[in-house]
């Protein structure tokens, strides 16, 4: 078990790091603006549940193995940046789709598939790799033992942290997606606005950065 001084001071860097809007934010809102709130907040779901894999793998080690290879780490970093941005192009090219939802017209997309969809951006963010790696260790206590189910709980900690947090974000999000929605016209707007929010965060994490 992690020492209750140790599971305090990760859980209060862990806020802080998760509140500060960053790449997860702007994944959030992006989508939330798209898909609305349902839509948004299986995004979240999606890309919080990405989490549970990375952290099992940093706990047994290969995560290092990961965020010390140029190569899987460049392949990881690609990957992940190409599928938010198709996923913006998507948004944009379907707005038309998206309006007719907000109105009524059309089924809305299939919830595995948007849950799905957060999960692969979860599972492909190198940067949370990286994260992982480099501040878990930190908050170990190596006396006690049982190091990889510390690095499990510690990285619990964060994942229930990000499921909050991003919810809110979603829930912002689709509120003023809702209030935009008595046009059609601003949903396909607002829709594209999203698109374009995930290709720049798609643009960014494929431009800016190194492996560390």
């Amino acid at each position: 078990m992690v020492p209750p001084e140790n599971l305090l001071a990760f859980t209060l860097a862990a806020l802080v790091l998760i509140v500060i809007p960053g790449p997860s934010v702007l994944f959030t809102i992006g989508r939330a603006l798209a898909l609305g709130r349902i839509g948004g907040l299986l995004s979240v779901l999606g890309n919080a549940l990405g989490l549970l894999p990375v952290i099992g793998l940093v706990a047994l080690g290969v995560g290092g193995i990961v965020a010390q290879s140029v190569v899987l780490f460049t392949i990881l970093k690609v990957a992940g940046a190409a599928y938010l941005i198709y996923l913006g192009i998507q948004a944009i090219r379907h707005r038309g789709r998206a309006a007719a939802e907000a109105a009524g017209g059309v089924a809305p997309r299939s919830a595995w598939r948007q849950l799905g969809e957060g999960f692969l951006v979860g599972i492909t963010n190198p940067k949370t790799i990286a994260f992982f790696v480099a501040v878990l260790p930190q908050f170990v206590d190596l006396s006690a033992g049982a190091v990889p189910v510390q690095m499990m709980q510690l990285g619990l900690v964060f994942f229930v942290i990000a499921l909050i947090s991003d919810g809110i974000w979603a829930l912002v999000a689709a509120a003023a997606r809702t209030w935009f929605g008595r046009s059609p016209r601003r949903i396909a707007t607002l829709s594209a606005t999203g698109g374009g929010l995930m290709i720049g965060l798609g643009g960014i994490l494929l431009f800016t950065g190194n492996k560390h």
